[in-house]
């Protein structure tokens, strides 16, 4: 480039340099302050902190789970009632429910569009990843649970989390006939009809 053609650049005052930095410095400021004070999902923290805890598994609907102890055989079904030794907590380890005797379960989710009774999505979900014999422990995202609806000893959008030992599992059809001959023997031997069942045995088990 010619002398005669070159543009000189005019020297900055070091003052303008000064308040150039100063703005940057200020406006960087302000960004990590707005990160500081923005709201935190402490679900969703925890749930990123535990997916990288030793032996934790997740499924691709993001029910966390770990084996406590294997079991052996198949699988229960959404026919399947099964039963199981279980205790629920909420994220600051407050027990909301807890079997006190082996308690008969169905594996099928509830369903509110047909009136369907049964447990919340994750829970069926996690039983149908045991097997006989088997214990997990799983933790149960607010949507796969009771989202923003709270009930009881749990509020809105609460993580539950489960341990779950599964004793056994069977047809549903075969409980109920079972339920059928029970009565039809205690009615023959002059007992009341209908007789005393197994909390959630007849009719839809309560779900967790």
């Amino acid at each position: 480039m010619s002398s005669i053609t070159a543009v000189p650049l005019q020297p900055v005052k070091r003052r303008v340099l000064v308040y150039l930095w100063a703005g940057i410095v200020i406006a960087v400021i302000g960004a990590f302050a707005l990160a500081w004070m923005a709201p935190t999902d402490p679900v969703a923290t925890f749930l990123a902190g535990n997916r990288k805890a030793p032996g934790v598994m997740q499924s691709p609907s993001g029910l966390q789970y770990m084996i406590l102890k294997p079991g052996k055989g198949g699988s229960p079904t959404d026919q399947d009632i099964a039963l199981v030794n279980y205790e629920g907590k909420l994220l600051d380890g407050t027990t909301f429910d807890k079997s006190q005797n082996p308690t008969p379960m169905p594996v099928a989710a509830a369903d509110e569009k047909t009136g369907r009774k049964g447990v919340v999505p994750g829970f069926s979900e996690a039983l149908k990843l045991m097997s006989k014999g088997a214990k997990y422990r799983f933790w149960v995202k607010p949507s796969l649970a009771y989202g923003d609806k709270a009930g009881g000893p749990i509020p809105a959008h609460s993580l539950l989390i489960f341990e779950v030992e599964l004793l056994d599992f069977l047809p549903e059809s075969v409980i109920r006939q079972m339920q059928m001959q029970q009565q039809m023997m205690q009615q023959q031997q002059g007992g009341a009809p209908g007789g005393a069942m197994p909390p959630g045995a007849g009719g839809q088990p309560t779900a967790p």
